[in-house]
């Protein structure tokens, strides 16, 4: 038996042993990684695994069950563990599987490319990568470059009618440069994550790349507090995409506890941004048919011209707002289902990042956050960070030791895109200018 016949035989124990409906989740895979540093292996490893998760209803009572064999003689003692545990713990009014849809459109996201690269590829790989940034002008050492592949098996069967499997792979190169020296030292990196090994970026382009920002960091000033035209480079922009998606999350919607729940239909961003989740990109890092319950995906567009069209919903939280899934239920074996965005981005603006900055005197480029983030109740958002001052529409002097702050209702309101939109994380956005937040410095 292959293993969506096997997941389907488990389902159908389950039911044999009592159980009034039932989902099965197999994730199986192999994955290989390498670090090379100083002309040195310093990472070889390969890891192969199953997990299988099992979650049965006894009418509105449900309870999980997980494991790491997918051995049929078990499966009689699994189903019987798992219905006796959901006889015992509270009913949820709000569970249960999904309603049975339409199948998901056939089609091909291109999400496995069939190539499993050998250690002695992945090897020059991270080598380049790392030979490439310790061997920059002013590079005084580096953490190394890494190489990977993995590729998985996701099955997933319903007692409501459900089967459905999906295959796919991931490449990835990265690379840590050091710049400087002693409590003078700056650390920066790059990388590129890919489903099809020949869209990876050049192992070479990613060294080059974190040395050159390594160097860009050099004697960071600490500058004064003011408030000031913030602008965020794409590579943390899409943290603005991330504290925003959490709010419109149907759990923490359901729960009370987002700051836009009674927002739907109304203006939040400005008439120029528009936010879409997409997981029937071709290739896309987090592209699926089918979410975590079944549910046929599609491309949804959360904001249109600044106006909030809809939460992201899996069953249970639709059931909560008398809604219908839209098909965002992710999970994992040993856990229940919940909402959350695949491949989410923002639409690029009109405006390139020279022009989005050219009318500012004084303001701040943020290349690096840390900690913290935006509360999803009261909007609060304070953060760590680190870049360039803005100085007469040019990126000027390195920063560091600072923190941002605002308020998350406002920045939503008035954050302008520019047109460098490019996909590379999964959560995309372009560069974003919000004016009038609080640089705290010296």
């Amino acid at each position: 038996m292959d293993h969506l016949e096997l997941i389907g035989d488990l389902v159908a124990r389950a039911r044999k042993a009592g159980a009034d409906a039932a989902d099965a989740m197999l994730v199986a895979g192999a994955s290989l990684s390498v670090a090379r540093r100083a002309g040195q292996t310093e990472q070889l490893e390969r890891a192969e695994g199953q997990d299988l998760g099992l979650r049965v209803f006894v009418g509105q009572q449900s309870a999980i069950v997980s494991a790491t064999s997918i051995d049929p003689r078990g499966f009689d003692q699994l189903a019987e563990r798992a219905v006796a545990m959901a006889k015992v713990v509270p009913a949820d009014p709000f569970g249960g599987l999904a309603e049975l849809m339409a199948p998901p459109e056939l089609g091909d996201l291109e999400l496995d490319d069939g190539q499993e690269p050998s250690a002695e590829e992945l090897l020059a790989r991270a080598e380049t990568a790392e030979t490439v940034a310790r061997g920059t002008p002013g590079i005084t050492n580096t953490e190394g470059g890494e190489a990977g592949f993995s590729r998985t098996e996701i099955v997933l069967v319903t007692s409501a009618g459900f089967a459905g499997r999906t295959y796919r792979s991931s490449h990835s190169v990265s690379a840590v440069a050091l710049a400087g020296e002693g409590v003078s030292m700056q650390r920066d990196y790059d990388y590129s994550s890919k489903a099809h090994l020949a869209d990876l970026e050049d192992a070479e382009a990613i060294g080059r790349s974190a040395a050159e920002r390594a160097l860009a960091r050099l004697n960071p000033t600490r500058p004064k507090t003011a408030k000031l035209p913030v602008v965020f480079d794409p590579r943390v922009s899409s943290s603005l995409l991330s504290s925003f998606v959490g709010m419109i999350n149907g759990a923490s919607v359901a729960r009370g506890t987002s700051l836009l729940k009674e927002r739907m239909g109304q203006k939040v961003f400005a008439d120029n941004v528009t936010i879409i989740d997409d997981p029937r990109r071709v290739r896309g890092g987090r592209s699926k048919l089918f979410d975590g319950e079944g549910v046929p995906t599609r491309t949804q567009t959360l904001v249109q011209n600044g106006v909030l069209q809809t939460w992201l919903l899996d069953s249970r939280s639709a059931r909560q707002l008398k809604l219908t899934s839209t098909g965002h239920a992710a999970r994992g074996t040993g856990g229940p289902p919940s909402p959350s965005s695949t491949n989410l981005y923002m639409q690029a603006g009109t405006l390139t990042p020279a022009e989005l900055m050219a009318d500012i005197k004084e303001g701040l480029y943020i290349t690096e956050l840390l900690g913290g983030g935006m509360n999803g109740v009261t909007g609060d958002y304070s953060r760590g960070a680190a870049g360039f001052m803005i100085r007469n529409g040019e990126i000027a002097e390195p920063v560091a030791e600072i923190t941002i702050a605002g308020n998350g209702l406002e920045i939503f309101a008035h954050l302008v895109p520019a047109n460098d939109l490019v996909f590379r994380r999964g959560t995309d956005a372009p560069t974003i200018r919000v004016d009038g937040l609080t640089m705290a410095g010296a």
